[in-house]
């Protein structure tokens, strides 16, 4: 009994290699294609290329870079094109991420659609002017046990032009080959030779490592700008900003690009950290106060440890800080960056002092 059992497990094993190589050999030799073509925007970038991979891919190889930050494995919902012709029906890998209005407009997940045709394709016009850039690391500096400050002097272009609050996509070396990962910009807009980013170290964190490990003199590939903050012209529109950890990037940003260009408009910083260790840009921020009087700044410990009983702050989540000290009276923009349950929580609060939601900014990465 034993030997025909092993003999059968045997033959099945068989089988199914078999299977496996003649499926293999079926989508390299049969599944041809032939060439096929990509249009963009009624004909704006027009492209062909051999059949069988991903439109995501597609783009990418002809530097029309789009969102993506898990690296094509259609996990972070952002690689998103509307596609007018071709394509195919969306799979089931798609529709989680998309709303009613896009699954009727035909907006897809680039990295999930394989091209075995001609296809017609619609992205933002701004998307169009991202750009790829080479950059050489001029500072790492320690902010905190695990989060690092790094500046990249631009080599190539020399310049890059960004909106407050906008990231960019950093090329990692993976090992699965390179993929991309996004980080909000924290230079200040008017700084147009260099990115400065903020990061937090991941266990485990394919690009967060390799950030992490960079040295003065590396070069490093990244892409963008990307992002969809939007900071108001009217300097009476008083600016909120909420964050946590490496969320300060992107605040960061936004405070000194306000202070940069309108010295006496109002602005209100909070920002969440865990312990006093989580802290830094304090003093600075501190010191901006001093200098603009219409600039407020409150930090707050989450989890405070006996020997933080010198700080004299605010303590407990940083949304409850919102709702304490923020008035209903102005006429407000907020933006946000940090974990998704602080970003939940602050919205309420931000909608209840009479914030409308399409004044609200976040990202969660």
């Amino acid at each position: 009994m034993l030997l025909t059992g092993l003999l059968a497990l045997g033959v099945t094993t068989g089988v199914f290699i078999s299977l496996s190589i003649l499926l293999l050999v079926a989508e390299r030799y049969m599944a041809n294609y032939g060439t096929c073509v990509i249009s963009v925007n009624e004909g704006s970038s027009v492209f062909e290329l051999q059949g069988g991979g991903t439109l995501l891919a597609a783009l990418y190889e002809n530097k029309v870079f789009i969102p993506s930050a898990c690296g094509g494995k259609g996990s972070c919902g952002y690689c998103k094109a509307t596609v007018l012709n071709g394509g195919g029906p969306i799979l089931p890998t798609e529709t989680p991420y998309m709303s009613r209005t896009e699954l009727r407009g035909g907006v897809r997940l680039t990295c999930q659609v394989k091209i075995k045709e001609n296809i017609e394709i619609r992205l933002p016009e701004e998307l169009l002017s991202v750009k790829e850039y080479k950059g050489r690391v001029s500072l790492v500096r320690s902010l905190t046990y695990d989060i690092k400050e790094i500046n990249m002097d631009l080599i190539d272009p020399e310049e890059i032009n960004h909106r407050p609050g906008q990231y960019v996509q950093i090329l990692a070396p993976g090992p699965d080959g390179p993929v991309f990962r996004a980080y909000s910009i924290s230079s200040p807009s008017y700084e147009k030779n260099y990115v400065q980013l903020i990061v937090r170290l991941v266990p485990g964190g394919i690009a967060s490592t390799y950030i992490h490990n960079l040295k003065e003199g590396d070069e490093v590939i990244f892409t963008g700008p990307f992002g969809e903050f939007h900071l108001s012209e009217d300097a009476a529109t008083e600016v909120v900003c909420v964050g946590g950890g490496a969320g300060m990037a992107p605040i960061s940003n936004i405070v000194h690009s306000i202070y940069h260009r309108w010295p006496e408009r109002k602005c209100h910083l909070f920002f969440g950290c865990r312990t006093t260790k989580d802290i830094f840009y304090l003093d600075m921020f501190e010191q901006l106060a001093k200098e603009h009087p219409g600039f407020k700044v409150t930090y707050a410990l989450s989890d405070p440890l006996e020997s933080d009983e010198k700080w004299d702050g605010d303590t407990g989540f940083i949304h409850l800080s919102v709702e304490k000290r923020l008035t209903s009276e102005h006429k407000r923009q907020a933006f946000m960056c940090g974990p998704p349950p602080m970003i939940e929580a602050a919205t309420e609060i931000l909608k209840s002092k009479g914030i409308w939601e399409e004044d609200i900014f976040y990202d969660k990465f």
